[in-house]
């Protein structure tokens, strides 16, 4: 006999949706980081994506997410087995960012040719302890943006007629979790490392100066 019967008695024509389990949230997560750091999915795609897996109540609106790519081998069980080894960026005369939630490599091509490039890591999945980036890039700006944890070796980097600005982000006594380690030659322009900007709200709630007591 076909059909399912209701809360009423009444039988349906089609059985109900299937709802989705905290692990079938995550499996979808996983998805989207991976074809993020990939460049399958542009950064306000993966947040618009990532809102509604995380709220998503039936297995449907999942697959619905995730339809249009690539599934993740259900032996790695997250994103780490699926870290590529070298991610390679060749760009020219344009904008080049990964922010938000991508997938960090274990080493990064960057050959830009006078193109904007952000590498912005307080978001990233971060999979590995070291990141080499080897840079090939005449023009324009390179900015790294970091957090707490985060620290930028620029010592191989061989600069011609360009500038390096390296404000690392505070120490407060957080463990490194990732080196970067900027390799290659950076030419005509800026190399520029940084935390993130504080927000409108942590500039009002930022620690007032000291005044001088008074006689």
């Amino acid at each position: 006999m076909s059909g399912e019967i209701s809360p009423t008695g009444k039988r349906s024509g089609s059985p109900p949706e299937l709802r989705a389990s905290h692990a079938d949230r995550d499996r979808a997560v996983d998805v989207l980081r991976i074809a993020a750091g990939d460049g399958r999915l542009t950064a306000a795609e993966l947040d618009e994506r990532l809102e509604a897996a995380l709220s998503a109540r039936t297995v449907s609106e999942l697959t619905a997410l995730t339809a249009d790519l690539p599934p993740v081998s259900a032996s790695a069980g997250m994103a780490v087995a699926e870290v590529k080894d070298v991610l390679r960026i060749a760009q020219r005369f344009s904008r080049v960012e990964r922010v938000g939630h991508w997938v960090v490599p274990r080493r990064l091509e960057l050959a830009a040719e006078w193109s904007e490039v952000t590498l912005d890591f307080t978001q990233a999945v971060i999979t590995q302890d070291t990141l080499r980036i080897d840079i090939d890039m005449p023009g324009k700006t390179l900015t790294l943006v970091t957090k707490p944890g985060i620290v930028v070796d620029a010592d191989a980097l061989t600069l011609e007629h360009s500038k390096l600005k390296i404000r690392q982000a505070p120490d407060l006594g957080t463990p490194i979790t990732l080196r970067v380690e900027l390799v290659g030659k950076k030419s005509f322009g800026r190399v520029v490392v940084r935390p993130p900007r504080r927000t409108f709200g942590q500039w009002l709630l930022r620690k007032p100066t000291s005044l001088p007591a008074g006689d």
